[in-house]
């Protein structure tokens, strides 16, 4: 399938604009990782983001005393990567491969340069990767009470 296929045809890009998607696919390219691949490490600079198109890439976050803790797993259809988005610009979880897996590549960099040369790209980029932080700090929250013993929702 054509790359500006598999972008159009994602769900986190559903309702763009055809002009926002050509853009996209411009500043992107098909990539994939090998099983236990490190796709990036916490602290690092971030300057892309990816659709998972087939595969599972584990978010990993490194605890004091207790070595690497999964945060959640990202699945066929998932987008991996939002710090590209947000000031510093760091990575905040590590990303590996959990089996061979096959994504759509974006150069953050870049696309932050298109935001602000068209506001309604950024505006539109930032709600869908809102979400997806939204989604990542829910399954770190749920991590944090599973490893203190408290059961999710008690207390909500």
């Amino acid at each position: 399938m054509p790359l500006n296929t598999l972008i159009a045809e994602h769900h986190f890009f559903a309702g763009m604009s055809s002009e926002h998607l050509k853009i996209l696919t411009d500043c992107a390219m098909l990539s994939e990782f090998k099983k236990d691949q490190l796709i990036f490490s916490e602290g690092d600079p971030a300057n892309r983001f990816y659709l998972i198109l087939d595969g599972e890439i584990a978010l990993e976050s490194h605890v004091r005393d207790s070595g690497t803790v999964p945060i959640e797993t990202i699945r066929s259809g998932g987008v991996l990567g939002w710090s590209w988005l947000f000031p510093s610009y760091l990575w905040h979880f590590d990303a590996r491969a959990l089996k061979d897996t096959k994504a759509v590549f974006f150069y953050g960099t870049r696309l932050r340069e298109e935001c602000e040369q068209d506001h309604s790209l950024g505006y539109e980029l930032m709600k869908r990767t809102a979400e997806v932080v939204i989604q990542r700090l829910q399954a770190t929250r749920r991590q944090l009470l599973d490893a203190v013993g408290i059961l999710p929702g008690a207390g909500d």
